[in-house]
């Protein structure tokens, strides 16, 4: 049987053969927008795939050339990309000579030093390359190697990996040796730190997707206008803020960079964006406190850097897949998790059992298939016990409520918030040993519940909330979780001496675990659990999605909010995602049903029926709202584009006018249009070949058929949300 070349194994000798050192880089129009001054064929190293190259001169110092377009292009200048910062060296370190210096003292200097004061390595004479094949989780791929030495005695080796699989995806471990006589004190590095320059011809205009998490919950995705700086540390921002997801993108019309790490735990990295006068900077940086003996070695962690066009969810999207080649990636999602939400936390926290009884056969009859019972069923956080007002006769009223949702045609999920301990709580009284604390040996403040963090880290607080996600579904009877809290998406360092954690950040690496527990305790229990995680406001931590098969848009400020966490969320979790679009009435004037339908979000609502007995803040079903209501429920039960296949690709959501969404689902393609008010040209994209149907799903109308096969212009208009659907003549 004759065997046909494997393209993979051609393009692999073809990356062999390109790392020599060149004498001349010829790429048209690398040099001539370089921009630095220096003649781009000069001692340059040039590695890459057939998507991306990098050039490291003589100094290592690297930039980025992108092959997506007709000719190889410059996209960044050479700049020390990779480099260390220092606090102490072997020009300075124990005096004139640096005999007998110790390392605890070097280590105590280095911490009273202002990192402020220290200095950056960034010249790296080239000594060294080579390459070689590679296979391992990501395929099969070329590892290359550059090895430079500082004049101050440090030598750092840049191994670049290149997978066929991943395309324009470069895997990046820095090492940095000290080959001098003296211990210097490492106080940070940092990796794949590049400025993307404006296009040649073209006005300088930057978006910029950022994963960490803030407290004023900011949006995900943003311009970069002129002053914008943006550290996005993932660690905490605030006592209760922090985590994320360890990527930020920026990117122009013409194409995008985007960094991250790949560890399968959270690291404490921080990845700067900044408006910069020569375009928009990014880096993955990470602050430390080592001495390096001479002899001694330090290894950063896997970063990348991702080259790409459009926006910047098909780096996202690369990223999901390099995570989960490593092992970290969302579950299979069950059906129940696509299937819509009435949620009683419009009845605030002052509900009573027979107000959400008596909105559960209006809930039914709109279509909606879930109850949540929200904030306000408990005594106190911490101690969670059931209010006695509420739940006089204690678990046989709860066993009851949960069976009269059953009987109404619904599934039951229940709300908690785990982590959290309040003043004056039994479990704060009697278990003190559970509180995480910070270096001071203070607890860690959770701000909306005023109270304190339990450390997910330490085994007794595991053991307890095993228990308590065991009764809740075993001996109550729900059948989902909805778990609430921004604290609850990552925690500070852990100092309390009674946990006996060999490095204080365990309490975060090992948050995700805390997760793992819920989740599969909760799946023991019933297979079919859907277990919602909703961190109010903040940026995702990606190393949670292993452990939930619902993500909401968690608290969103806006429709806008809605609509581009929505395509965040898919390109992290998968195209398919079972992404809420949370309570409708956190939309846009309470009702946009429409951006969560074009997106393929689940729906959710939390209104209020026959009765609201809040004198404000009313989300009571008028009889005019349960038209719309209705309408918009049986248009997602109809199309249940929750569970297409999201077509992020097709549309930058920075650039492109309209903002535009896709979703493919069973031969049909349904576009989502967005803009306050538009009359003008919209371009119809991703068709195949042949004749389209186009309607207006939302209103039932015609608009006429068109070819497919390439990109369609039609003159559109519409206020606020245009929908259509796609079906094949």
């Amino acid at each position: 049987m004759n065997k046909q070349p494997d393209p993979r194994r051609r393009s692999l000798l073809q990356w062999l053969a390109g790392t020599a050192v060149a004498s001349t880089v010829i790429d048209a129009g690398a040099a001539e927008v370089a921009g630095t001054g220096k003649p781009a064929g000069k001692d340059v190293a040039r590695i890459g795939d057939g998507a991306m190259a990098l050039e490291f001169d003589s100094q290592l110092h690297c930039r980025v050339i992108s092959r997506l377009g007709p000719r190889p292009l410059a996209v960044t200048a050479f700049a020390p990309s990779e480099r260390l910062r220092v606090l102490r060296n072997a020009s300075t370190a124990g005096g004139p000579s640096g005999a007998g210096i110790n390392a605890a003292v070097v280590a105590a200097s280095a911490n009273a030093a202002n990192a402020a004061n220290g200095r950056w390595i960034e010249r790296f004479a080239l000594t060294a390359q080579a390459a070689d094949r590679v296979d391992g989780p990501h395929g099969a791929g070329v590892r290359h190697r550059l090895v430079g030495t500082s004049a101050d005695g440090i030598e750092k080796s840049v191994a670049v990996t290149f997978y066929a699989g991943l395309p324009g995806f470069a895997v990046i471990r820095v090492g940095y040796r000290n080959v001098g006589k003296l211990p210097v004190v490492v106080a940070a590095w940092s990796s794949s730190a590049h400025t993307l320059r404006p296009a040649p011809g073209r006005a300088s205009g930057f978006w910029t997707y950022s994963g960490a998490s803030f407290a004023d919950r900011r949006d995900w995705v943003q311009p970069l206008a002129a002053g914008f700086d943006q550290r996005n540390f993932m660690g905490m921002n605030a006592s209760d803020y922090g985590s994320g997801t360890p990527v930020v993108d920026i990117w122009q019309r013409d194409c995008g960079l985007a960094v991250g790490h790949l560890d399968t735990v959270p690291r404490l990295v921080a990845l700067p964006v900044r408006a910069v006068a020569g375009g928009a900077a990014l880096a993955v940086e990470f602050e430390t406190d080592v001495v390096l003996q001479p002899g001694d070695t330090l290894d950063t962690m896997d970063t990348f850097l991702a080259l790409h066009t459009g926006d910047y969810f098909t780096a996202l999207d690369r990223y999901r897949q390099a995570m989960a080649e490593r092992g970290v990636r969302a579950p299979d999602a069950p059906a129940e998790s696509y299937e819509p939400i009435w949620c009683a936390w419009g009845y605030e926290r002052d509900f009573t059992v027979p107000l959400m009884v008596g909105t559960l056969q209006k809930a039914k009859a709109l279509g909606l298939e879930w109850a949540v019972l929200d904030d306000g069923w408990q005594n106190n956080e911490g101690d969670w016990k059931l209010d006695a007002k509420k739940f006089p006769n204690g678990d046989p009223d709860m066993r009851s409520l949960v069976g009269t949702i059953k009987d109404a045609g619904l599934k039951a999920r229940l709300w908690i918030t785990p982590l959290a301990v309040d003043p004056g709580s039994d479990l704060l009284h009697d278990h003190t040993d559970m509180l995480l604390l910070d270096a001071n040996g203070a607890p860690q403040l959770i701000t909306w519940w005023n109270s304190f963090y339990l450390c997910p880290a330490y085994a007794p607080t595991v053991e307890m909330t095993r228990q308590w996600i065991r009764k809740i579904f075993g001996e109550w009877g729900y059948q989902g979780l909805k778990i609430d809290g921004q604290h609850l998406n990552g925690v500070a360092p852990c100092y309390n001496p009674a946990h006996k954690h060999a490095r204080p950040e365990e309490s975060f690496e090992k948050l995700q675990d805390f997760w793992k527990m819920v989740y599969d305790t909760a799946r023991e229990v019933n297979p079919h659990a859907v277990v919602e995680l909703c961190p109010c406001g903040t940026s995702y931590a990606f190393h949670n999605f292993p452990y939930m098969n619902q993500a909401p848009s968690s608290d969103p400020l806006s429709s806008w909010q809605i609509r581009h966490k929505g395509k965040t969320l898919k390109a992290l979790m998968g195209r398919s995602a079972p992404y809420a679009g949370d309570h409708v009435e956190l939309s846009d004037g309470g009702d946009d049903f429409a951006s969560s339908i074009g997106i393929g979000a689940v729906l959710s609502t939390k209104f209020t029926w026959p009765v609201d007995p809040k004198p404000k803040d009313s989300f009571l079903l008028t009889p005019e709202r349960e038209v719309q209501w209705r309408k918009w429920i049986g248009i997602y039960r109809e199309k249940m584009l929750a569970n297409g296949v999201y077509r992020g690709e097709l549309y930058d959501i920075g650039f492109d006018k309209p903002e535009a969404h896709v979703v493919q689902k069973d031969g049909s393609m349904y576009f989502a249009f967005y803009a306050p008010r538009w009359n003008g040209p919209v371009e119809i994209r991703g068709l195949g070949p042949g004749r389209w149907r186009l309607r207006d799903y939302a209103n039932d109308t015609d608009i006429g058929e068109l070819d497919g096969g390439s990109p369609r212009r039609l003159t559109l208009r519409f206020a606020h949300a245009l929908l259509l659907e796609a079906t094949p003549v």
